[in-house]
């Protein structure tokens, strides 16, 4: 068994691209736009697997976009997405200067939580052992749901 992609429906392609590429660091890899089925298929890889994502098959992110609105709800429900990162402060650094509220803060600088335009919950785990605790984020409380 090997693992393909996540899909997560999203509500508009603009705001989706902007947190999880601008912001979260990820690499469109290919996009198939179906305009019988009235959908765009976007596939994303994070940036250390974008290059094996172009010639072989690595875990991908397939953002799914209906041409036609519906309304998502409960983000939560389907958990989470998880990601490693080199440096979990300068990666949520990047996310808060985009915007993106850090919903629980690497006070331990060893784990965060974001959310996407659309509740989905986006997991940051530091790679290797955890960074030593830093303000501003030791001292950062959790806010909303993660």
């Amino acid at each position: 068994m090997q693992f393909l992609h996540t899909m997560v429906r999203v509500s508009n392609v603009q705001s989706s691209l902007a947190f999880y590429c601008d912001a979260l660091g990820m690499v469109e890899v290919s996009r198939y736009d179906v305009e019988k089925g009235r959908f765009t298929l976007i596939f994303l890889a994070a940036p250390d697997d974008s290059e094996t994502a172009r010639t072989k098959d690595a875990p991908l992110i397939e953002l799914t976009h209906n041409w036609d609105p519906e309304p998502y709800a409960g983000g939560r429900n389907f958990g989470h997405l998880a990601f490693r990162v080199h440096d979990i402060y300068a990666s949520c650094a990047r996310l808060a200067e985009h915007g993106v509220l850090v919903s629980r803060p690497p006070r331990d600088g060893r784990m965060a939580f974001v959310r996407s335009p659309d509740g989905i919950s986006v997991e940051l785990l530091q790679a290797g052992e955890p960074l030593a605790p830093i303000e501003p984020w030791l001292s950062m409380e959790n806010t909303g749901e993660w």
